[in-house]
């Protein structure tokens, strides 16, 4: 969602020509919400908007606790409490902005449902979409093949993995690494 500028583990990613801190929090990116609502509204009083935002839309002030958490982040005073959400908690929060700058996320945001739609009622539809994907980043077609049955050795591997009893994700991550080495060597 974000176009991230640095790898860390913490910092600054840009949205909307915005900065947006965010936090890797239990393996996954954690954004300020507030940032967020000034990238798509300029809002200058973010506190009101946001409680405007809950007001509108009673679903979201329902489960804010479940799109919101309290994150520290470092301030020029000192470390600091931010209301954060990750990338579904962001979503379902871009939806309740009323600002011709979330339009376009809105958009999207429905054009990738309706494309998931699709995909479970032609599962077909997500391997080519796979596959659109990586030709458009720029991979040649060998190696796509190649990705794409990889890909599908690895599910079988695991699904047999699960009818053997394999069970805790430490034992995943080793046969899976075994698996990698085995068909690099090929």
């Amino acid at each position: 969602m974000a176009k991230n500028e640095d790898k860390s583990e913490g910092g600054i990613a840009i949205f909307q020509r915005k900065e947006v801190r965010r936090t890797l929090h239990n393996n996954e990116w954690w954004f300020v919400v507030a940032d967020v609502v000034v990238a798509l509204t300029d809002t200058p009083d973010v506190r009101s908007y946001m409680r405007d935002m809950r007001r509108r839309d009673p679903e979201l002030a329902k489960g804010w606790g479940n799109f919101s958490h309290p994150l520290s982040f470092p301030t020029s005073g000192g470390a600091q409490l931010f209301a954060c959400a990750n990338t579904e908690g962001l979503f379902r929060m871009i939806q309740a902005i009323s600002s011709p700058k979330a339009e376009p996320f809105k958009r999207w945001l429905a054009k990738v449902g309706y494309e998931r739609v699709q995909e479970i009622e032609d599962p077909e539809l997500a391997t080519k979409r796979i596959r659109a994907t990586y030709t458009a980043k720029g991979y040649s077609d060998d190696w796509v093949e190649k990705r794409m049955r990889s890909i599908a050795i690895r599910d079988e591997l695991t699904d047999e993995w699960k009818k053997r009893g394999v069970k805790e994700q430490r034992e995943y991550a080793i046969l899976r690494e075994y698996s990698e080495m085995c068909v690099n060597l090929h």
